[in-house]
């Protein structure tokens, strides 16, 4: 695949993320089409990609490897067809919502709240206890790291509990098959959603949601749940009594145990350690392995 000479890299880029802290990109491209992607896969087979950085971490010394973001035209594209939508990689989650809401399309508005991108969203099968985002998902345009193209259908997503079966393809577009609904009460549900996240978690500070994935047990654990369960890692991270602890400028937050709030001259560092410790409370107390959700770029990842 020859290189573009229309394709240009930023050298020494900030890296924005809802934790507000942390390093930069050494190189970062911005793609316009699939074509100058595919010259950035040639630069750095190893790429990384990056939305708007709502479930990321940056090691403070940064990332070597060329960061690609899709917040550029033709990413951020919504095309609307009756109860087909087909939004690009880089389009604001919240967004969408508000727009197939308000043409009445339901499917979505179970994610409220969750922030990010289209493309991350996908990635990781983001949801709550609402709904994912796999439930709508009709098919995937992908671009591999062999610069192939490839569209998947919904079964080919291989979607369980935050993961999917991408590995490491870049997700340029996703389709939806919604369903057609009077828009009130699909305001009035997301509303709702919206009213339950606020009142259990440090929606206006500075994190970047939850940080461990909830875990299976693999025993029974008094007052938590049975062997099997699914439980909130948020609920074992309390009982260890991990709420108010604090490294450098993170902390974990009062209201909700599975998030880290980095505060004013916080490093990203501080909240890695934190992740790991609290973690580590969580083994030594309840022999449950947390993994994370957060995604954290450079060498401490």
């Amino acid at each position: 695949m020859p290189l573009l000479d229309t394709l240009s890299i930023q050298a020494d880029a900030p890296i924005e993320t809802w934790f507000g802290i942390g390093g930069g990109a050494r190189r970062l491209a911005r793609p316009r089409s699939i074509d100058e992607l595919r010259a950035c896969l040639d630069i750095d087979p190893a790429l990384v990609v990056l939305g708007d950085g709502a479930n990321l971490l940056v090691d403070d010394t940064g990332v070597e490897d060329l960061v690609v973001s899709l917040q550029t035209e033709p990413w951020r594209d919504v095309e609307i067809d009756g109860k087909r939508v087909v939004a690009g990689a880089g389009v604001d989650l919240p967004r969408l919502l508000v727009t197939v809401a308000r043409v009445g399309l339901a499917g979505l508005e179970g994610l409220a709240g969750v922030p990010g991108t289209v493309g991350g969203a996908i990635r990781m099968n983001a949801g709550g206890r609402f709904g994912e985002i796999s439930d709508a998902v009709s098919n995937v345009e992908i671009v591999a790291r062999d610069g192939s193209v490839a569209l998947l259908s919904r079964e080919d997503l291989g979607a369980t509990y935050r993961r999917t079966a991408l590995g490491d393809a870049v997700v340029t577009r996703v389709e939806f098959a919604l369903t057609p609904e009077d828009p009130a009460p699909l305001r009035a549900r997301m509303l709702d959603v919206m009213a339950v996240k606020k009142r259990s978690q440090p929606m206006a500070e500075r994190s970047a949601g939850c940080c461990f994935k909830n875990p299976v047990l693999a025993r029974d654990i008094d007052g938590v749940g049975a062997a099997g369960q699914r439980v909130p890692a948020g609920l074992l991270l309390d009982r260890a009594g991990c709420k108010g602890l604090r490294i450098g400028g993170s902390s974990v937050s009062l209201r909700h145990a599975n998030f880290i709030v980095a505060r004013p001259g916080s490093l990203a560092r501080d909240t890695i350690d934190l992740m790991d410790e609290v973690a580590c409370r969580v083994a030594e107390r309840f022999d449950v392995r947390l993994d994370r959700e957060v995604v954290v770029w450079g060498p401490r990842a």
